[in-house]
């Protein structure tokens, strides 16, 4: 049974590149030898396959060939094709001259999923941020930025937020921070308190978000070092991409063993978590600690 067509042109995109290099793997083909071989460069095949950009009609039918894609396969992916050649203008293209272009990539994968598993180990994930919280670690992980600048990125992020309070459809998170993530008093006392109330609320009012929370006693087992973020697509339990994050900046991954790696990552990571219920409990308990 075919998959179903992805409805947004860049999710096209990415599925029709993705089965273009799958094809390409399996003839054991370089990106070089198939750019030769249809009349084109090699730096544009490997764009194609990770969805930045399209081809153009005569190059999906240089495709088909050259690789020898049955009829049954050509209509579905042909409609795929259609789909990713469609010109759309998101809402975070206005911010085109703030986001670096991890970062604009990292809104599209948001943007086009179901489902997004993510861990962070110092930070409350972006989706789950207060506004205050937000302007606290923006200010410190972007301190070359100015007062500007850090306004437009906190309000890219509440912008992003819509998605799991969208009534229609909403996004389905499955967080998993760590203690320390809890503990940080980021904008101070007030802002942190205001943040774990935030959290209890999300996690009682709101069944698409569901926080675990690795406590200290976990030891090692709870540490990974930097955090990730798997998004899913078409109700998949398979994530169709993957960022991973670090000192140098955001790692794409959408190849099949980086992904399944990740995946098994996550499971350990969400065994060595507290329930639900004992995450809330935990929240409550580090409330009542503070002044």
């Amino acid at each position: 049974m075919l998959p179903a067509v992805p409805s947004s042109p860049r999710a096209a995109r990415r599925t029709f590149g993705g089965e273009m290099r799958r094809h390409r793997e399996e003839r054991g083909l370089s990106a070089e030898e198939v750019g030769a071989e249809i009349g084109c460069s090699g730096s544009k095949i490997s764009r194609i396959e990770t969805g930045d950009r399209s081809a153009n009609p005569d190059d999906f039918g240089r495709l088909m060939e050259l690789y020898d894609i049955p009829e049954t396969q050509q209509g579905h992916l042909e409609q795929v094709f259609r789909v990713g050649r469609r010109r759309t203008r998101e809402w975070w293209h206005a911010y085109g001259d703030e986001l670096s272009k991890n970062y604009a990539e990292h809104i599209a994968l948001e943007h086009e999923a179901d489902r997004i598993v993510e861990y962070q180990q110092a930070f409350i994930p972006a989706m789950l941020q207060t506004e205050a919280y937000a302007r606290a670690v923006t200010s410190v992980g972007y301190a070359a930025l100015g007062p500007d600048q850090i306004d437009t990125h906190v309000e890219i992020k509440m912008k992003r937020q819509r998605r799991i309070q969208a009534a229609d459809g909403p996004l389905h998170i499955d967080a998993v921070i760590t203690e320390a993530a809890l503990r940080f008093q980021c904008g101070g006392p007030t802002a942190h308190l205001e943040q774990l109330r935030h959290l209890r609320d999300l996690m009682t009012r709101r069944p698409n978000v569901n926080l675990r929370v690795i406590p200290f006693t976990q030891g090692a087992s709870g540490i990974v070092t930097g955090g990730y973020t798997l998004f899913m697509t078409d109700g998949q339990e398979t994530p169709t991409a993957a960022n991973t994050e670090a000192v140098a900046g955001t790692i794409h991954i959408d190849d099949a063993l980086g992904l399944r790696r990740l995946s098994r990552l996550s499971t350990h990571l969400t065994s060595a978590a507290l329930t639900a219920e004992e995450s809330t409990a935990l929240i409550t308990k580090i409330e009542k600690e503070l002044p």
